[in-house]
């Protein structure tokens, strides 16, 4: 569950999308349960993992970056679970409409007593219009019992002037 958590994250975190000047963005996630996880126990003390997992996910609200909105993408993670509390990081792929894409790098806490993931992400590239894209943000995740997720994303970018 900490690795969904995790994989959400870095979905919510690539929500947020590009502009020009340092402009501010938001937007909303769904996460479907994970394609890919895979769970570790590390035999020091109970309740201690580590985790890896890859989901898709789609914007119930997209983020608009220079005019256009994404629309889905891929979310990969990484965690570590110590009883109910972890940390996770990773990177998720953004789609935008036009078929360009943004990268995000994503990394946070997690509470798998109250269901919950925050943290913060930024930027690291994009392709198309957002080659060159800068800009940086935080995130909510909220986990569901189907081991679905749900992102609240916002934060700002900057594209380089062409």
């Amino acid at each position: 569950m900490m690795l969904r958590r995790v994989l959400l994250g870095a979905c919510v975190l690539s929500l947020v999308t590009l502009a020009a000047a340092q402009t501010k963005v938001s937007g909303s996630a769904q996460c479907t349960k994970p394609d890919i996880q895979q769970k570790v126990d590390v035999p020091d003390h109970p309740g201690h993992t580590f985790s890896v997992s890859q989901f898709k996910c789609t914007w119930s609200k997209p983020m608009e970056v220079a005019g256009i909105q994404d629309k889905d993408g891929v979310d990969t993670g990484l965690g570590e679970l110590h009883g109910d509390a972890g940390t996770s990081h990773g990177y998720y792929v953004d789609t935008f409409a036009n078929g360009d894409k943004t990268y995000v790098h994503w990394q946070g806490t997690d509470s798998m007593k109250d269901g919950t993931s925050q943290g913060k992400w930024i930027y690291t590239g994009g392709t198309g219009k957002f080659k060159g894209l800068k800009g940086s943000g935080t995130y909510k995740g909220k986990y569901a019992q189907d081991g679905t997720v749900s992102f609240d994303v916002e934060g700002d970018y900057t594209l380089p002037k062409m």
